[in-house]
């Protein structure tokens, strides 16, 4: 990189902005068009397959790694060739937070020097690396709720898209509402609040992300090279200094975001981007004390096992816990799925929800079918299509199977009648919605015609609805249009999934049903 011009434009720089605003747009245009039409004409799920730490994870945790995943193989050759230049130039959460923390700019006291120093908790995210991928290699895929990519998908698609909703109106869209909307909403504008204090808080402190790509860049080729001879020790270069590492002390390569801030700011053209520069600080001018690492390690071990002995865990996913088509198994689903909602975004219907207590502590953030929210459509295959990790396999319309012949096909659950709620049943009014909304052909729900003897004493002539469960698809349908209003007469459950051959219909110790 050549020097900064003096009273003009540094044009890499600029470059670099161009850059960001690209792939800022590039992600909501993605998360917009999670449509059938839209995932026909882009790989809308492309720049999750650009994440090293998604593709660690599902190695780590499924000994597995997708075709997708392997495009993160170029972000770590330009960690290798430049540094962190991926959460400079192009992480979308980055661009965000820097533009949070110019905008905040005039609410923090004292010189921008102080603002960019570097704090000691900032190896934070070192340690909560280390716990997420000890925690990967027992199978559990938690790194999700932190790596960056996930977080800004999840916080945008089932945080703030409904709060938008909610305040502009949906303009024929259908309403989104998520379970914990509120506080996966809170969570964002949180770490957004936080820049007014420290630039760019989560990249310095938390994003396991970046301590990934930090480490790999203690070997990068190009680095930041302060020339001795011409430096004025002004201080000037950590005015904008997006990473805080201090090039005017020993710069910390680990932490530099190759955003050139530098470079443009010194007035002497002392600073430089360069191949194959000494390193000023031993170890990226980050000090991580073996003990420490070793800790954080056992502590991601540790936590595993504690969530899996709550009742809804891994081991015994609660009755809610109804995944979408094409899920794997439960333990290679939760090692797989990084939590990026994209699926949850995707679904047409908002059956889909990112779970907070169905799955348990371990499942927190994955996708669960919730039928009173909406149904899973028999032609829709867009949750498999947008996935990034395999977590959720691509399906064609015959393996899932619910626009054939009943039974043939993929089940998720199956439905079951509440006598008591349902108006046939319970209380001798005749309703026939779940048997005439039923997408499956034969239908899975049958009505019994008998004749009822009222309060009166008068006959009542009505159809009770009942269930055929080797014809149940667990699709939601009937749930979702029951006209009971708040808990449905009818409800769907993940017995009988085909995924786990463990939930299945059992007669005591002997023999299953179909």
């Amino acid at each position: 990189m050549r020097e900064a011009e003096r009273g003009g434009i540094y044009w890499p720089r600029a470059v670099r902005r161009i850059y960001q605003a690209f792939f800022l747009a590039l992600f909501l245009a993605a998360l917009l068009l999670m449509t059938a039409e839209g995932i026909r004409r882009l790989p809308v799920a492309w720049l999750f397959h650009l994440d090293p730490l998604s593709a660690a994870v599902s190695l780590l945790a499924s000994w597995s790694l997708t075709a997708a995943l392997a495009w993160s193989l170029a972000i770590v050759a330009l960690t290798v060739l430049a540094g962190r230049a991926f959460c400079g130039w192009i992480c979308p959460l980055g661009t965000i937070l820097q533009l949070a923390s110019w905008a905040t700019r005039r609410l923090r006291r004292g010189p921008a020097t102080e603002h960019n120093r570097w704090r000691p908790h900032f190896a934070l995210k070192y340690l909560l690396l280390a716990a997420l991928l000890a925690a990967a290699a027992l199978g559990a895929g938690i790194a999700g709720l932190f790596d960056p990519l996930s977080f800004l998908a999840r916080s945008l698609g089932s945080g703030l898209s409904p709060a938008l909703h909610q305040l502009v109106g949906t303009g024929g869209w259908r309403p989104r509402i998520f379970i914990g909307a509120w506080l996966t909403g809170l969570l964002f504008l949180a770490v957004l609040v936080a820049n007014r204090w420290i630039v760019r808080w989560w990249c310095r402190a938390l994003c396991p992300l970046g301590a990934l790509l930090g480490l790999i860049a203690r070997a990068s080729i190009a680095r930041i090279r302060i020339d001795p001879a011409r430096c004025a020790h002004c201080n000037r270069c950590a005015t904008d200094c997006q990473g805080a590492d201090e090039p005017f002390a020993r710069h910390r390569v680990a932490e530099c975001h190759a955003c050139l801030n530098c470079i443009a700011a010194c007035p002497e053209g002392a600073i430089g981007f360069r191949a194959f520069a000494p390193e000023d600080a031993p170890h990226g001018g980050v000090s991580l004390p073996r003990r420490r690492v070793l800790g954080a390690a056992a502590a991601g071990v540790a936590l595993v096992p504690l969530f899996r002995a709550s009742t809804l865990s891994a081991a015994q996913p609660g009755p809610l816990a109804i995944r979408p088509p094409g899920a794997q198994p439960e333990a290679g689903f939760l090692a797989t799925c990084v939590r990026c909602g994209a699926c949850v975004n995707a679904c047409p219907t908002s059956a889909l929800q990112p779970a907070l207590g169905e799955a348990g502590v371990e499942g927190l953030y994955t996708p669960v079918l919730v039928a009173r929210q909406g149904w899973c459509e028999p032609s829709c295959l867009l949750c498999g299509q947008v996935c990034p990790t395999g977590a959720i396999r691509p399906l064609t319309i015959a393996e899932k199977g619910w626009t054939l012949e009943a039974g043939q096909g993929i089940r998720i659950g199956t439905a079951f009648f509440d006598h008591g709620r349902c108006l046939p049943w319970g209380m001798n009014v005749p309703c026939i919605v779940c048997q005439e909304v039923c997408p499956t052909s034969p239908k899975a729900i049958w009505l019994e015609e008998v004749d009822a003897v009222g309060r009166d004493g008068r006959p009542v002539r009505l159809q009770r609805p009942r269930i055929e469960p080797g014809l149940c698809v667990g699709c939601g349908l009937c749930e979702a249009k029951c006209p009971i209003t708040d808990i449905a007469a009818v409800r769907i459950t993940r017995i009988g999934e085909s995924r786990e051959t463990g939930s299945s219909f059992r007669l005591g110790n002997r023999g299953q049903l179909p």
